[in-house]
């Protein structure tokens, strides 16, 4: 199952929230959906779903949401931590779920023990923690076993050990052929659980790729050395870019073995000689720079 997003838009009044945005979400991969607050991710997630109306379409497996005869069993989503009537039980919610799938009771009884929520199946969740909130909107999201998932922000409220098991719970549902679409501002733990992210900025694409394609276009080459003027000189001359920092120089446009045989046959010796990589986290604020929205009002 692959999602194939193509020129999808949308304003709010003046503002536009979501501007022609096309991108696809393979299968077999996590993909991370990131951006700042009011990016327009909410906004993305619910137009490729067609719960918004808007501009331009979303094919799931080649054709939009509403033309499967069960939608339930395409793409599995969260996206509000509290999407339950007040009144209705946690197994009473998943029973309704169920209902559309046309799912037997055995399967709302396996997601709730897969989620750890056995135990307050008969309670009604607007007295659930946010995180158990979480696992609840989760395992309606997985009940129909759907090739896709669409989640948004599903590790906030969710301890550490929550957040492990949601990891690999992701990973292991992508390894099986699925499309998997996270967003989240949790970006140390996007780089562990994503292979491939989006990120959009002001309602636009700015990056598409694996992180470590987008992390090492922003890495450079840390080298300490006993003359670091002159090598810094060789390195210019050969097409490098050179950057003093403190008792190293940061380099770009080499790699290291190009670096070290340059030092070698200058006659530079060579003290440190390490690639940095950036983090996801430094690497999303290069990328979005300024495209942080706080007015009030503005979807995100």
């Amino acid at each position: 199952m692959t999602i194939v997003v193509e020129n999808i838009g949308k304003s709010f009044g003046s503002l536009r929230a979501v501007d022609d945005l096309s991108f696809t979400v393979p299968d077999g991969v996590v993909t991370g959906f990131l951006g700042p607050n009011g990016a327009g991710k909410s906004t993305t997630m619910r137009l490729m779903l067609g719960l918004d109306r808007g501009e331009g379409q979303t094919d799931f497996d080649g054709k939009p949401l509403r033309d499967h005869a069960h939608p339930s069993r395409v793409v599995g989503t969260h996206l509000d931590a509290r999407p339950f009537l007040p009144g209705r039980t946690a197994r009473d919610h998943l029973r309704m779920l169920a209902t559309e799938a046309k799912l037997p009771a055995s399967r709302i009884d396996h997601v709730l023990s897969m989620v750890g929520l056995t135990e307050v199946a008969d309670e009604r969740p607007k007295n659930f923690s946010l995180g158990m909130a979480q696992r609840l909107g989760l395992a309606g999201a997985v009940l129909a076993e759907p090739q896709a998932l669409m989640l948004d922000e599903p590790a906030n409220g969710l301890d550490p050990q929550s957040i492990q098991w949601l990891r690999e719970f992701l990973r292991h549902y992508a390894a099986e052929g699925r499309a998997v679409l996270v967003s989240s501002h949790l970006l140390s733990e996007m780089q562990l659980m994503a292979d491939h992210v989006v990120v959009i900025a002001r309602g636009r694409l700015v990056a598409d790729g694996t992180i470590d394609e987008l992390v090492s276009q922003r890495s450079d080459v840390i080298v300490r050395s006993t003359d670091s003027a002159r090598l810094a000189g060789l390195l210019r001359a050969s097409g490098g870019t050179v950057t003093e920092e403190a008792d190293a120089l940061a380099v770009t446009g080499l790699a290291t073995d190009e670096i070290g045989r340059l030092a070698f046959d200058g006659g530079v010796a060579v003290l440190e000689l390490a690639t940095r990589k950036a983090s996801l986290e430094e690497t999303f604020m290069q990328l979005t720079g300024d495209g942080q929205q706080f007015a009030f009002g503005e979807a995100s």
